[in-house]
């Protein structure tokens, strides 16, 4: 891969039809940045990590797509697999909401918490439309993938992609990684898998995502919103902030009127 160059966009591109579930992504990630990870709890399936966290930036998701029935040869369905993570997104719910300004954008366009500004207020997790921040059990400020920063400013790929055996983790360029995308999901239509469908790879979605996906299945599958339901917190667009104006107004105007009809009450008392 060409030097990582400080003003490009840099991203993911997760390919979820070769993903195998090995989890070597998950374990890459702990161990570079220094994550315990959180207690295996053993759910349904082979997932043993259960959401992205504080302690977990990396999460393999399991879901069983097979019926109960039995398959006949070439009818069956398959388990689907997909290791999830900060998208990155270009409209960051989770940077607009911050109020110490502890999450940038970097050099290389990812979303970072700064952990030294962080005061802990947790409205970043409130605001994350895909539930991956989470909040440090002992120092209490707010965590989650950083795209291996550190990684990234001495020239190498994050550690996750580095260590995907089957290239289901993308890294690069993002303009690179949504050719790549278009041209694997040509390949797949050819084949036959009609199903097969790009999620976060334009701005239907949060603007965009700098980490994005080819689904298997509907986004819902893999508890993703759609484009008809992601949507930024109220706060953060202008009808938002219109509802909270005219909410606003209302109150003044209703104390308004209910201190002039005690002031009236008063002088009736008085009389």
């Amino acid at each position: 891969m060409p030097h990582i160059t400080p003003g490009r966009a840099y991203g993911f591109f997760t390919d979820t039809s070769v993903c195998i579930g090995c989890k070597a992504c998950e374990v890459a990630c702990r161990t570079w940045n220094q994550l315990d990870g959180d207690a295996p709890s053993f759910l349904d399936g082979f997932d043993n990590t259960g959401r992205l966290g504080a302690e977990t930036w990396r999460h393999v998701q399991f879901h069983d797509n097979v019926p109960d029935e039995a398959a006949t040869q070439g009818q069956g369905k398959v388990w689907l697999m997909m290791s999830d993570v900060c998208k990155h997104c270009r409209q960051a719910s989770c940077m607009e909401v911050c109020p110490t300004g502890a999450i940038i954008r970097t050099e290389f366009d990812s979303v970072f918490i700064q952990p030294d500004v962080c005061n802990g207020c947790r409205y970043c997790i409130s605001a994350c439309p895909y539930d991956v921040i989470g909040a440090d059990p002992v120092s209490g400020v707010v965590q989650k993938c950083t795209l291996c920063y550190d990684r990234l400013q001495n020239d190498m790929t994050p550690a996750c992609a580095k260590a995907c055996p089957t290239e289901s983790i993308q890294f690069g360029p993002v303009s690179e990684l949504r050719q790549t995308a278009a041209k694997r999901l040509e390949t797949l239509h050819a084949q036959g898998v009609t199903e097969a469908n790009l999620y976060g790879h334009d701005e239907k979605v949060y603007g965009g995502l700098n980490a994005f996906f080819l689904l298997m299945d509907q986004p819902s599958a893999y508890r993703l919103p759609d484009e008809k339901n992601a949507v930024l917190p109220s706060r953060n667009n202008a009808g938002g902030y219109l509802t909270a104006a005219i909410t606003a107004v209302a109150g003044v105007l209703a104390g308004l009127i209910a201190l002039g009809r005690r002031k009236e009450k008063v002088a009736r008392d008085d009389g």
